[in-house]
């Protein structure tokens, strides 16, 4: 058995469950998902577990499961002569580091607990294509969106993900993520219109008021806003529907990007994905995509 802890909101779950699922499958066991962290949100952005949109493959842990982690060798022999029932195995707790190399990570054993962002493709890369058919949606988009996904589907299209909400208005997120500025984001887009004929950008935000002050364009433009505060998933399902892709420092638009199966995509990112501009981000973007 492998447990992945979640934390963090949609695409931070995303790459816990990969990473999980990697490893559960080099080791042929099942995968199963701490969700714990989520029986007590608060703050600004509460979060939750959002994982059950997709077609994933693993169940929720017990707290029982998770328990055993916790305790070692000693206190298992102890439970297991009081007569528990209780598998004896050695059990292992994996924290991850700011760079966890890929070959130590693809020996993680059976009977692990990952803990960690796991913020990168090379964490499941050997499976991506066991990803991307598990982050289709179980549920049907409906008439709005299926009519969104058509329009996209029509041109030349690129999204545009601005990240703002706890980025902007929590003074610890934003001390430690910082945002996008509107230099990068028009940076962007004159890049992308330079190598794409005729483009149709989509914005995709939490705050689209702000976006509809501050981004207008010569191109064609749709501000998408219909699924605001209610259907994450679905948004990027459209984000990941259009051609080309400028995100964020985000990890919401990375998996918008990256679920874009269009083999000539380009991708826009930025070249700093933390205020503290020390932070290595080596592994976080993938090298095909550009980085501004």
């Amino acid at each position: 058995m492998i447990i992945t802890r979640l934390i963090g909101g949609l695409g931070n779950q995303m790459f816990q469950y990969a990473a999980g699922r990697q490893i559960a499958m080099n080791n042929n066991t099942e995968l199963k998902l701490d969700i714990s962290k989520y029986n007590d949100q608060a703050g600004i952005t509460p979060r939750k577990y959002m994982l059950s949109v997709f077609n994933i493959q693993a169940s929720i842990a017990t707290r029982q499961e998770i328990e055993l982690f916790k305790i070692n060798s000693e206190d298992i022999i102890q439970l297991c002569w009081n007569k528990i029932k209780l598998t004896l195995q050695r059990r292992h707790y994996i924290q991850q580091n700011k760079l966890y190399s890929t070959h130590k990570f693809l020996a993680i054993p059976d009977n692990s607990y990952l803990e960690g962002y796991w913020g990168s493709e090379k964490y499941f890369k050997n499976i991506e294509e066991i990803i991307y058919k598990e982050f289709t949606l179980k549920n049907k988009p409906d008439a709005a969106n299926r009519k969104m996904i058509a329009r996209i589907k029509s041109c030349n299209s690129t999204s545009i993900h601005i990240r703002r909400g706890d980025y902007v208005f929590d003074e610890k997120t934003n001390k430690y993520h910082g945002v996008c500025d509107l230099g990068y984001y028009f940076k962007a887009i004159d890049l992308l219109a330079k190598k794409v004929n005729n483009p149709h950008f989509f914005i995709f935000s939490d705050d689209p008021d702000w976006c509809k002050k501050n981004i207008q364009l010569n191109y064609p433009l749709v501000y998408v806003t219909h699924n605001l505060e209610k259907s994450d998933h679905i948004d990027m399902h459209l984000m990941s529907a259009c051609k080309h892709n400028i995100i964020a420092n985000s990890s919401f638009s990375w998996w918008g990007a990256w679920l874009n199966q269009n083999p000539q995509k380009i991708v826009i990112a930025p070249k700093y994905w933390f205020k503290d501009k020390s932070i290595s981000t080596k592994y976080l973007i993938p090298e095909s995509w550009k980085r501004l």
